[in-house]
Order: structure tokens, then sequence, then C-alpha cells
């Protein structure tokens, strides 16, 4: 499932990757999926229903709704889900942040938890089926990539060319049809489109990592006009010198404050250059978006 590079201004920035949110959500979604089929499928132990959201049992299970995205029983749907997260995850998670595309993943699923209550509402009879699975999450980044890459085109299965915007309509069609011819329930996943977008609309959006400040050019010194030796002056009297106001003074510690500023963020958009994102760590990160909101307001 390649991407077009022609696309990008840089051919580096699309494409799969391992970032470190996304390696970490393959291995956890991969260990309970293997930790689930030797309890319950050799052992005979029933962990599953603990670990999976169930509408009416939830002031039972309070915990499901944080481990119900990552329980996957099906080997088909685990694979779908591993690889449709290891293709659109890393570029999403590049171009936000670790923790900006964590919090996207977090409220796309929370969507169709939201929406598995608002159907148990309507009708009594599902708040017995189970909701599993990052599949919410996985309709949640489509529609994000489909939003900030409309015209990005996606090689499915190497061969044949969509653009992302038209993956992400067919993808909620399929699992609209999915779900209906399945009971219904699994419209709950749906929601997470809804929520996703209007997430991605609202002020609390995650924002890309470029929103950086320009980097400075350094000032070039004045150079000395040369003037020729024309012998020795005597000195005239010296006045002792009036002492400096203290607004200059501030002024002054206010100047140098603000080259120490810049001189980091000019060190930490070198890292980003050399080492690329993911070597800055959380102290650098809120440098950055501490120096992007004043030149925003400025």
């Amino acid at each position: 499932m390649p991407y077009r590079d022609s696309y990008a201004a840089d051919p580096t920035a699309f494409g799969p990757r391992l970032t470190p949110w996304v390696t970490r959500l393959l291995i956890a979604i991969t260990a309970v999926f293997l930790g689930l089929f030797i309890a319950d499928d050799l052992l005979r132990l029933g962990l599953t229903e603990w670990v999976v959201w169930v509408p009416r049992n939830v002031l039972r299970q309070p915990w499901s709704a944080l481990t119900f995205p990552l329980v996957h029983r099906e080997i088909l749907g685990t694979l779908f889900t591993l690889l449709t997260l290891y293709f659109f995850g890393g570029a999403l998670e590049t171009h936000w942040g670790g923790r900006g595309f964590l919090r996207f993943c977090a409220v796309s699923a929370a969507g169709g938890l939201v929406l598995s209550l608002i159907l148990w509402a309507v009708q009594p009879g599902m708040g017995a089926m189970p909701l599993l699975g990052f599949t919410g999450a996985i309709y949640g980044m489509l529609l994000a990539f489909a939003v900030l890459w409309p015209e990005m085109e996606i090689n499915i299965w190497g061969i044949i060319p969509v653009k992302a915007k038209w993956l992400a309509l067919f993808s909620a069609v399929i699992g609209f049809i999915i779900s209906v011819q399945s009971g219904g329930f699994g419209l709950a996943h749906l929601g997470a489109f809804g929520t996703a977008y209007l997430y991605l609309r609202s002020p609390w959006a995650p924002r890309a990592w470029g929103d950086l400040p320009p980097r400075r050019t350094p000032a070039r010194k004045p150079q000395r006009a040369v003037v020729p030796w024309a012998g020795k002056k005597e000195a005239p009297a010296q006045t002792p010198a009036a002492p400096r106001p203290a607004a200059a003074a501030g002024a002054r510690r206010g100047a140098h404050a603000e080259k120490e500023l810049l001189d980091d963020v000019d060190r930490i958009l070198d890292k980003i250059s050399a080492e690329g994102l993911s070597s800055l760590t959380e102290d650098e990160r809120k440098r950055l978006d501490e120096v992007s909101r004043r030149y925003r307001t400025n």
C-alpha cells in the first residue's frame, strides 16, 4: 500500500514508517491478541469478556472503556488493523507529534464508545453486544489522512491507485454495510468518523509540527571606518558618566533573554533536521510550543 511521493513537497514525508507510538501500539495489539488466544482458546479462562466494552456493563466493568481498543479475536481483522496502523499511523504521528497522534486515536475510539451507548438507549437489545478492536481509531486515521492530504494517491496492494479522500469514503460505506449485515452494533465504530471530523475542526485539534517560528538569520556586524592617524592628541577632560536608567538595563536583559531563546530554537531546529522529530525531548517540544505561541500572538 505505498504512497505516491510526487504529491509531497518532501518525498520522505509520507510512506510507511515505525514511529514511536505506532510501534508501541503494534506491539500492544499483537501481545493482547496472543495473550487472549492462549488464555481463552487454549486454556479456556474466559478473559475476553472482562476486557471488551459492553454498554450495559458500564458500571460493573468501567476499565473496559480503556481496554476494548486493544482487543482483537479474529486473525484477519487483527492483520488488517496492524497493516492500516503501520501504513497511515506513521505519517500522522510525524505530522502531529506523538502526543497529538495518541490523543487523536483516543478521541476517535471514544466516538465509537459514545455511539454504542446511544444505540443501546435507542434499542435496548444492543446493550449486551460487545464492542472491541481498534477499528474506530483506524476509521479516524483514514478520515484524518483524507482531510490532511485528500489528493494523495495510495496504491492498494501495490496496483490499484486510490486517492485518500475516496479511500476514506469507501471504508465508511463498506463498514456500514458490514455492520448492518452483522446485526447493526458494528455501527458504533462508525461513530469515530463523526467524532474525528469534529475534533479536527475544533480548536483542540492537534497542530502540525511544521508550525514553528522561522529560523533567524544572523545579523551582520557593521564594519568600522578606517581613519588615518594624525598624531597624538590630548584627551579631553572626561566627565563622569550619568548612570543608565533602570529601563535601559531591563531592555538589555530582555534582549539577552530573547537572544538565548532564539539560539535554543535554532539548536532544536538543527536537531530536527539531523535526527528527526522523534529525537526531541519533552522539554524541547514544550520549548517549541512556547515559541510558536509567542510568534503567533505577536
